[in-house]
């Protein structure tokens, strides 16, 4: 018979931090290799130099916050979701037994 242990309340805000921050970090990559590519293409386009702090500054940033926001509120709802059924469950499970 498989023990089943009981849902910890105290690891909903480790997997959410958790999750929130690697999340956090992809976006920012992929923000500032977003930014880096269309700041170079519109200098090149324009025929000056690129000026690489806006990338930083005018797109990854502002990105990696909007994106850090909405996945801390969506893993919250998500991890809360999922502990109240796991304790639901082994409501259940302890019920029948």
């Amino acid at each position: 018979m498989k023990t089943v242990r009981k849902p910890r309340w105290y690891f909903i805000p480790v997997r959410v931090l958790l999750v929130t921050f690697v999340i956090t970090l992809l976006s920012f990559a992929i923000c500032l290799l977003l930014g880096i590519s269309g700041i170079a293409v519109v200098a090149l386009l324009k025929g000056v130099h690129p000026d690489m702090r806006l990338a930083y500054r005018e797109v990854a940033a502002p990105g990696a916050v909007i994106i850090a926001a909405c996945v801390f509120t969506t893993m919250l709802v998500i991890e809360i979701k999922r502990f109240r059924q796991s304790r639901t469950l082994d409501g259940i499970a302890r019920a029948s037994r």
